[in-house]
């Protein structure tokens, strides 16, 4: 494999996303869950669906800065 390749920048900067997003998409879903009095088992059906929304979302924009990025050197 090349020396810090494209592929292994843009999946790197994916894996860091989606941790990152998926660690705030938790505390906001669960601090929302509970702001809003969410009742018992869908709190954490909510908290999920925060979490794995936030996640990919991030995820996704941080693997196309890390596309755009992959190109140039400095």
């Amino acid at each position: 494999m090349a020396r810090d390749s494209c592929l292994a920048r843009v999946t790197a900067g994916v894996a860091v996303g989606g941790a990152v997003g998926g660690a705030v998409g938790a505390v906001y879903g669960t601090y929302e869950a509970i702001r809003y009095k969410v009742p018992g088992l869908l709190k954490i059906r909510y908290i999920g669906q925060t979490t794995l929304g936030s996640a990919a979302i991030f995820g996704l924009f941080l693997g196309a800065g890390s596309l755009i990025h992959c190109g140039k050197s400095y």
